[in-house]
C-alpha cells in the first residue's frame, strides 16, 4: 500500500480543535488530504514532480478539475487532475461512490415515486440538492447497477472449506403494495484463511425454492470444497442444502438451538441448562458430547422435558462441529458473524424502511457487501487453515476423523 506525506496547516489544526464548527473543520482537512493524495498518485504516475525536467517523466500535467462528492461531514470537492495525451486513473474514491451512492439513489428513488416521509425528502435534498429528476438515477444506476451485478456474479475460483448462510427480511414496493421480502446472504471461509462474500439472492420467501436457487447459483458460479454450512433451522433452507449441497455436513448453528432450548424449559432452571448445553457444546469429541447429553437429560428430564426433547432432537446437528479439528469450531458452530453483518445492513435499512423497488434493494445491499469482501481481503488471516489440509489428507475412513480431533 502506497504511503503519502500530508501537510496540514496551522490555521487548519486551530480551527480543528477549536469546537466551534467542528463538521466543517473536519470537512476542511479530509478535503485538504484527499487533494494531496490526488497530487501525489499523479506524481506517480508520471513519475515526475510539477516542472520537474527529468528523462523518466512519463507524461504532463493538464491542470486539474473538480469533483464534489458528499460526505457525512458535508460536501468536499476534489481537485482531480488531468494528464496530456492519457487519463488519470484513482481509486480513491470508488467505495464511496459504490456504498454512499446506493443509500442516496434509493433515497431518490422513493422521492421520486412518491412515496417518501417529509424526513427522507430532506435527507435527500441535503445531499443531493433540490435539483434531480429520473433521469438524474437512471443515469447514476447506469453506473453503479452493473458493478453490483458483475460482482454478485462473479466466477468463485477458490475453495471455501466452511460456508455460513443466513437470511432477513426487508419490505420492497412492487406493484403498489408492500411486500416482506428474504435477502439471502451466504460467506465464505476460502483456503487462504480469509473471509469472502460470496453473494447475495431476493427471494419472494425464505422458501426452498429460494435457498435451492441461491445454492444452485452458487456452485454454477465455482462454489467447491465445501466441508460444512452453518446456518439456523429454517426448515426451508435445511431441505434445500439437503437436496442441492449433497454430502456436505450441516451444522445448526448452536446460538439459535440454545435459544430453542431455553425458550421451552421453566424460567427457574434457564441458567443452570444454559451451563449443561454449553458444556455439551465445548465438548473435546463427539464421545464425550455424547456421554454430557446423556447426563443432561437424566438430571432434567422430570424439571423441564420439552427442553429435553429439543436437545437430543437437534443434538446430533448442534454437533456436527465436532468432527473438525478444535481450533476451526468456535468460529464455524454459529451464524454470529453473518448476524454482525446484518446489523450493518440493518442500520442502513432503517433509513430507507421500505426500498421503492427491488433493484434498489440489491444495489444497496450489494454496495455494502462489496466494500466489506474488499476491507476482509485486506485483513489478518481469520483462520489459519494448515492444519485443516492435514486433516483433509488423514481423512481416510470415519475412524480417522475421530482420531484426528481426539
Amino acid at each position: 500500500m502506497a504511503q503519502y506525506q500530508i501537510n496540514v496547516s496551522s490555521e487548519l489544526l486551530h480551527q480543528l480543535f477549536s469546537g466551534k464548527t467542528h463538521d466543517s473543520a473536519v470537512a476542511s482537512l479530509l478535503e485538504s488530504m484527499l487533494n494531496q493524495v490526488l497530487h501525489a498518485q499523479a506524481t506517480e504516475q508520471l513519475n515526475a514532480e510539477r516542472y520537474e525536467r527529468t528523462d523518466e517523466r512519463q507524461g504532463y500535467r493538464n491542470g486539474t478539475y473538480p469533483h464534489t462528492i458528499t460526505t457525512r461531514v458535508g460536501k468536499l470537492t476534489l481537485r482531480v487532475p488531468r494528464i496530456r495525451d492519457g487519463k488519470f486513473s484513482t481509486e480513491l474514491f470508488a467505495r464511496y461512490q459504490r456504498n454512499e451512492q446506493a443509500l442516496v439513489l434509493s433515497l431518490m428513488e422513493m422521492v421520486i415515486n412518491g412515496v417518501s416521509t417529509r424526513k427522507v425528502s430532506q435527507i435527500t435534498e441535503e445531499l443531493c440538492g433540490t435539483e434531480f429528476s429520473k433521469s438524474t438515477v437512471s443515469e447514476l444506476c447506469k453506473n453503479l447497477d452493473p458493478l453490483v451485478t458483475a460482482w454478485n456474479t462473479r466466477p468463485l475460483t477458490r475453495e471455501y472449506p466452511f460456508v455460513l448462510v443466513d437470511a432477513l427480511y426487508m419490505k420492497v414496493r412492487e406493484n403498489g403494495r408492500v411486500h416482506s421480502r428474504g435477502v439471502m446472504i451466504a460467506t465464505g471461509i476460502h483456503l487462504e484463511g480469509r473471509r469472502e462474500v460470496l453473494g447475495l439472492h431476493v427471494g419472494d420467501t425464505e422458501s426452498e425454492q429460494s435457498w435451492g436457487a441461491f445454492f444452485q447459483q452458487l456452485k454454477q458460479r465455482g462454489l467447491r470444497g465445501v466441508e460444512m454450512i452453518t446456518s439456523d433451522h429454517h426448515g426451508g433452507l435445511v431441505r434445500a442444502v439437503r437436496q442441492h449441497m449433497q454430502g456436505i455436513t450441516w451444522q445448526r448453528c448452536q446460538t439459535h438451538f440454545m435459544r430453542n432450548i431455553l425458550d421451552a424449559a421453566p424460567k427457574g432452571n434457564r441458567n443452570e441448562i444454559r451451563a449443561h448445553v454449553r458444556s455439551i457444546f465445548d465438548a473435546a469429541d463427539p464421545k464425550a458430547a455424547r456421554a454430557l447429553l446423556e447426563q443432561t437429560v437424566e438430571k432434567f428430564k422430570e424439571l423441564a422435558p420439552k427442553a429435553m426433547d429439543t436437545l437430543e432432537d437437534g443434538f446430533d446437528d448442534a454437533t456436527a462441529v465436532h468432527m473438525l479439528p478444535m481450533q476451526y469450531r468456535v468460529r464455524t458452530r454459529t451464524t454470529n458473524a453473518v448476524e454482525r453483518l446484518n446489523e450493518e445492513i440493518r442500520r442502513r435499512e432503517r433509513v430507507i424502511r421500505i426500498f421503492p423497488n427491488r433493484e434498489s434493494l440489491v444495489r444497496l445491499i450489494g454496495a455494502m457487501l462489496m466494500d466489506l469482501d474488499e476491507k476482509w481481503e485486506t485483513e489478518r488471516i481469520y483462520l489459519n487453515m494448515k492444519e485443516l489440509l492435514e486433516w483433509r489428507i488423514t481423512r481416510t475412513t470415519p475412524d480417522a476423523k475421530v482420531i484426528r480431533i481426539s
